[in-house]
């Protein structure tokens, strides 16, 4: 097995994208003084400021120094990575400021790198952010809507070879109902993945939504397919940064997806941060 020593190796077929994620999460361990991390959060867009609210920062790391990590390619985002004490307990929370989208044209294995990796630090339940278009006209800029299921229209798979992964259930009943009784009126939606980085026609918003859609956007679903397959409790939230083209006569654009996250990003990083604290009690698993 080859030695990962450098910071973009995803890209070289001949070397296994687990090692890779083992070999981040030895880094992780040594940067941050934390053998073992329990839950992990990606924050997507509208997400930035839930971090702060959870717990105190132990450590940041950059994503620079951590194999096959790179740095945000998307305005908004983080480019570092914080271990953070989840309130007065013992648990902590790797949080990762950013993600590799699909779009970045940087493969597969990098879109899932943060996943693989938070399950090779010990991770038992990893919590899936996003900003995204709404399809339902009641779910105004600010809303977030739990994930009950997703559509891929990737056309690919973080999962490589014959190795079949059960999908059922893939966004946990039971982290969705614990989201509820933090926020009771919190909808839940399927989420359908685009490859982007365009916006969806209006005529593709339609067909996602003849397809049982709710929300569209440009990421989580290959990463929740691998936090499967890496055996973690997903728990997706996404954050309806504005209704989807078609759904209203309102241009888009990524600015109106960062200011709709900025004003939202109290109660968002509120409710997560409680979310997480209640996860957190429940111990090991």
């Amino acid at each position: 097995m080859a030695r990962v020593t450098d910071t973009a190796p995803l890209a070289d077929p001949s070397i296994d994208p687990f090692e890779v994620a083992r070999s981040a999460a030895e880094v992780i361990a040594d940067r941050t003084g934390t053998p073992r991390h329990d839950i992990a959060l990606v924050l997507g867009s509208g997400w930035g400021q839930t971090a702060d609210r959870i717990g105190q920062t132990v450590a940041t790391v950059d994503n620079a120094d951590v194999p096959g990590f790179a740095a945000a390619a998307v305005p908004g985002h983080s480019s570092a990575m914080r271990s953070v004490q989840i309130g007065d307990s013992d648990a902590r929370a790797l949080v990762f400021g950013t993600r590799t989208h699909y779009y970045e044209g940087k493969g597969v294995r990098a879109v899932v790198h943060g996943v693989r990796t938070a399950a090779a630090a010990g991770c038992h339940t990893i919590v899936l952010t996003n900003g995204c278009g709404g399809l339902n006209p009641a779910w105004g800029p600010g809303t977030p809507v739990l994930i009950r299921d997703h559509l891929n229209l990737t056309a690919t798979s973080p999962i490589e070879g014959a190795n079949f992964v059960d999908l059922t259930d893939l966004y946990s009943p039971q982290l969705r109902a614990i989201a509820r009784s933090v926020d009771p009126g919190l909808d839940e939606g399927v989420y359908a993945q685009f490859r982007g980085p365009h916006y969806e026609t209006p005529a593709e918003v339609q067909m996602a939504k003849a397809m049982g859609a709710d929300l569209v956007g440009m990421s989580t679903t290959l990463e929740a397919i691998a936090a499967r397959q890496s055996g973690l409790e997903v728990l997706g939230v996404s954050l309806v940064t504005n209704l989807a083209a078609g759904i209203s006569d309102q241009p888009l654009s990524h600015q109106e997806v960062i200011e709709a996250g900025q004003a939202a990003a109290e109660r968002c990083g509120t409710l997560l941060a409680q979310v997480v604290a209640r996860i957190a009690e429940g111990g090991d698993r």
